[in-house]
């Protein structure tokens, strides 16, 4: 008797689940589809991403060698290319190396470049702060004291900056030649007092500092 019983529920069950394919079939078949669908363009994404990475990457490659042969105005195109097309990060790096090329030829056109760099928060900090350091190397001949501590000042006093140590140098040297003694010991004793200062450049910091005239005596 039992097994009758098991038999009926099995054939309910059965009967139970053709209603149900009857009924929404379609929506599992459109819903299977539009997963195989999305894992298929999700896949397909990937490789063109990776593909357009790998072609970037080696054009990038390219412009760096003609940059090393001394061919500066190709290597200035092929950036100007790669900012066009390349993904982002290529973008970026191609944005920083193709102000180096200009700056071969014309300093105040690549310090420009590295202004627009700097003030693109879509860059990312790391690279902005490369930029604003590479921007005052090119100005801090013909500009301004006040003008340095605008651009670097807020990098010098951040412990968390991976270039606090050459924003410090750089307005060291500029109010040195300011005739600031005052302000350049303030960023000289920065650099001393900062453990994590490369040795080359605490060496220099300290070349400076002997330059300085002595602190009057009160």
């Amino acid at each position: 008797m039992s097994e009758l019983f098991d038999e009926v529920d099995e054939e309910v069950r059965r009967d139970q689940l053709k209603k149900l394919w009857d009924k929404y079939s379609l929506f599992i078949i459109a819903l299977a589809i539009l997963v195989v669908a999305g894992v298929g363009g999700w896949r397909g994404y990937q490789y063109l991403e990776g593909k357009k990475a790998a072609e970037a990457g080696a054009a990038f490659d390219r412009a760096v060698e003609l940059s090393d042969q001394n061919k500066h105005a190709e290597a200035e195109a092929a950036f100007a290319d790669l900012i066009t097309k390349a993904p982002s990060g290529y973008r970026n790096l191609a944005r920083l190396r193709m102000a180096a090329e200009v700056a071969t030829r014309d300093q105040p056109a690549a310090a420009k470049l590295y202004d627009e760099i700097a003030a693109d928060r879509s860059v990312g900090g790391p690279d902005q702060d490369l930029a604003r350091i590479r921007a005052a190397q090119m100005v801090m001949d013909t500009t301004t004291y006040p003008n340095m501590v605008q651009r670097l000042e807020a990098m010098a006093t951040s412990k968390d900056s991976t270039f606090r140590h050459s924003a410090r140098e750089l307005l060291a040297l500029s109010a040195w030649r300011a005739n600031d003694a005052t302000a350049a010991r303030q960023w000289l004793d920065q650099i001393a007092n900062d453990g994590e200062t490369p040795p080359s450049l605490r060496s220099r910091a300290e070349a400076l500092q002997a330059l300085l005239p002595p602190v009057a005596k009160s």
